[in-house]
């Protein structure tokens, strides 16, 4: 089956984007988790360190290796190298939301990949797909302005990553999406319906543990689950937490690094509260002087 894993990074922070990812991998009928049937491939940050690529949660990847661990993951699920951020995104970004990056003025397509330094990993994850919606500041506050609803921006996200990702599959294939929860909440159904218009979604359960779909009328079975810190619960759901968060690092790099050039001696932010607000009150004179708005930078919620 086709088994597509979705999570996101950057909803909490007030600066720098939101990114969320959709990963598919064909698995074998009951093994949606995929780490038995890649054990030879895949090893996580429990097991012994080896040749296998290292896939897991994000947080758990970062937190114990660095960066240079969570690039050489994410570039060998893409299966192929990328000698430019542009050229990365080029692949993975939805196509709608390409022209908003390139307007933003932190952006700069012509960085050269990978970032940090790495032996290029002989193994592999075997027919990937990956897509990526990664929305700056204007297009988030946006938004939220037009739905009153920061949670609005983590649905859309969702609805226009799942009928991308059911790309991936073959003719007739079933298709299981793994989600983690979006902002805690239970009920998908009305988003899943936008996802899958030519469909209709059947309710199968909705708890604070699980919340369980299916949809039915479409030429393939699909279901769809959000569970809770799903990010461990399988290699696709790793994998896309990977994919996120490389990105938003990526993106947050070369957003400090523009703001040091026009603000010298800045320290760095992650864009999270606390140390957004300090970051954002010593770049407000530059952002006067190069004709930005409150909008195109600071997220409202």
């Amino acid at each position: 089956m086709w088994v597509v894993g979705i999570d996101e990074a950057g909803y909490g922070p007030n600066l720098g984007p939101l990114v969320q990812a959709a990963v598919g991998l064909h698995l074998p009928d009951g093994d949606s988790a995929g780490w038995d049937s890649l054990r030879l491939t895949v090893r996580r940050t429990q097991d012994d360190t080896d040749d296998r690529l290292l896939i897991d949660d994000s947080k758990k990847v970062y937190t114990r290796y660095g960066f240079t661990a969570l690039e050489r993951g994410v570039h060998a699920g893409l299966g192929r190298p990328f000698n430019r951020v542009a050229d990365l995104l080029a692949e993975l970004l939805l196509e709608a939301l390409v022209a908003d990056l390139h307007q933003e003025a932190w952006f700069d397509g012509s960085e050269s990949l990978p970032i940090e330094s790495w032996e290029r990993a002989e193994a592999a994850l075997p027919s990937t797909a990956i897509r990526v919606s990664l929305v700056p500041s204007r297009r988030f506050n946006a938004i939220t302005d037009r739905f009153d609803s920061k949670g609005a921006v983590l649905a859309k996200g969702v609805i226009d990553l799942m009928p991308e990702a059911c790309r991936g599959a073959a003719a007739g294939e079933s298709v299981l999406f793994l989600c983690d929860k979006q902002g805690g909440r239970n009920f998908y159904a009305a988003m899943l319906h936008e996802a899958f218009p030519d469909g209709w979604v059947v309710v199968e359960r909705e708890s604070a543990a699980e919340s369980r779909y299916r949809i039915e009328g479409l030429d393939r079975p699909v279901a769809v689950v959000f569970r809770p810190r799903a990010d461990g619960d399988s290699v696709t759901v790793a994998l896309a937490s990977m994919v996120c968060k490389y990105l938003r690092e990526v993106c947050m790099k070369q957003f400090n690094r523009f703001w040091a050039k026009h603000v010298p001696g800045i320290a760095p932010t992650a864009g999270y509260p606390g140390d957004s607000r300090r970051f954002y009150e010593l770049i407000r004179p530059a952002m006067a002087k190069l004709g930005l708005t409150e909008d195109q930078v600071w997220r409202k919620r």
